[in-house]
């Protein structure tokens, strides 16, 4: 009589007894085990450090992987031009540096710049004159001493001069230059360009020398307090998000360093890729953030306590996934069971009966336990 001794990942789990041909006669094997189940000794469960446990309730998010990059809303762009026109005389900009509100960022000279400070200083002259006129030909029309006509000429050129020094003075205003202290002795053929915010420049757009329009776009700044980050979203997903919902972001080169935020606009068109974008506030700008940076993220859709078990508890064999209850002690049975949400080391599972949530299930190397029934069904 021979003995055969099965054995499989560190685990024996079948013996069986056979006789030779010539001296037995042959008999059907003795089935110990099925498809579904295994019954495993006490030293195969410690070799194999099998262990069971009981279902859990665990608090799993549902989470998102995004990526995108950093955006500036249109508000924080500003495009610095010149309302006049003129030679660029001198600029220190380069992209990236760092300005503040005020400094002055380029000069501009231009023969026009006279012309129009010549042009309010006489107005402004003509006016005082054109106001002792009037207030002269007012008291003679009230004793009728001047005709009406005489006065009401008085009256129009002091109205009409007053108007143009009012929209002289605006257009200095436009190009920085307070009318309110301009004299004969502070004209000056060049004019400073000062920045509007705090920020750092994205954009120079012109050289020393050359001659811009009023339309032309000079530099560019970016105002840094707003900057936030711009996900992409797949169609399918889109609709799971919502504003408030909190956002972890990371950069591709410190992926263990988070950042938390927050979704504040879910855009409501889809790009021919069948994606949409959603727009994230940082609670903290990091140091180091730059407009068109890429970044990673994660987001969280929502909180639900739910039963789940480890990871390590669910095996996955011919496209189903599987549980391993323990029936009596140390006889383990397969139950196929549906998962859903995955996170931290815990697996949500969806399909559980209350005769399933009440069971000893293996939660420590359940792929083990299917390794020894397999093994038992192919022998």
């Amino acid at each position: 009589m021979k003995r055969l001794l099965i054995t499989f990942a560190g685990l024996h789990v079948l013996t069986i007894n056979s006789c030779s041909p010539s001296t037995e006669k042959k008999t059907a094997p003795e089935v110990v085990a099925s498809t579904t189940s295994v019954t495993l000794t006490d030293l195969q469960i410690k070799n194999a450090s099998v262990v069971t446990g009981s279902f859990s309730n665990k608090t799993i998010s549902e989470t998102l992987q995004l990526n995108g990059m950093v955006d500036v809303p249109p508000q924080n762009i500003v495009s610095i031009s010149f309302p006049l026109g003129g030679y660029l005389k001198s600029t220190k900009l380069l992209p990236g540096m760092h300005v503040f509100k005020g400094e002055s960022i380029g000069i501009i000279e231009d023969q026009a710049l006279v012309q129009l400070q010549q042009d309010y200083l006489m107005a402004k002259s003509k006016l005082s004159f054109l106001k002792l006129e009037y207030e002269r030909q007012k008291s003679l029309n009230e004793t009728k001493t001047a005709a009406d006509k005489i006065f009401q000429q008085a009256q129009s050129d002091y109205e009409n001069t007053k108007l143009l020094v009012l929209g002289l003075g605006e257009k200095l205003r436009l190009i920085n230059i307070n009318p309110d202290k301009l004299s004969g002795n502070s004209i000056s053929r060049m004019v400073s360009i000062p920045s509007p915010i705090n920020g750092f420049v994205s954009k120079v757009n012109v050289n020393i020398g050359k001659y811009v329009q009023p339309q032309d776009v000079l530099f560019e700044l970016i105002n840094p307090t707003d900057l936030h980050a711009a996900l992409t979203v797949f169609e399918k997903d889109l609709n799971k998000i919502k504003q408030g919902q909190k956002v972890e972001i990371y950069f591709v080169d410190e992926p263990n360093k988070k950042y938390d935020a927050e979704v504040i606009l879910v855009t409501k068109n889809i790009d021919e890729n069948r994606s949409g974008i959603i727009h994230c506030h940082f609670e903290k700008l990091p140091g180091n953030l730059k407009p068109g940076m890429y970044i990673n993220a994660t987001i969280n859709l929502s909180n639900s306590v739910v039963k789940a078990l480890p990871e390590d508890a669910v095996v996955r064999y011919e496209n189903k996934e599987w549980v391993f209850i323990e029936k009596e002690k140390n006889q383990f049975e397969s139950v196929a069971v549906t998962t859903g949400k995955r996170n931290n080391g815990w697996i949500e599972i969806i399909s559980t009966s209350d005769s399933l949530i009440n069971k000893q299930v293996v939660i420590k190397n359940a792929f083990a336990v299917l390794s020894a029934m397999k093994n038992v069904a192919e022998d």
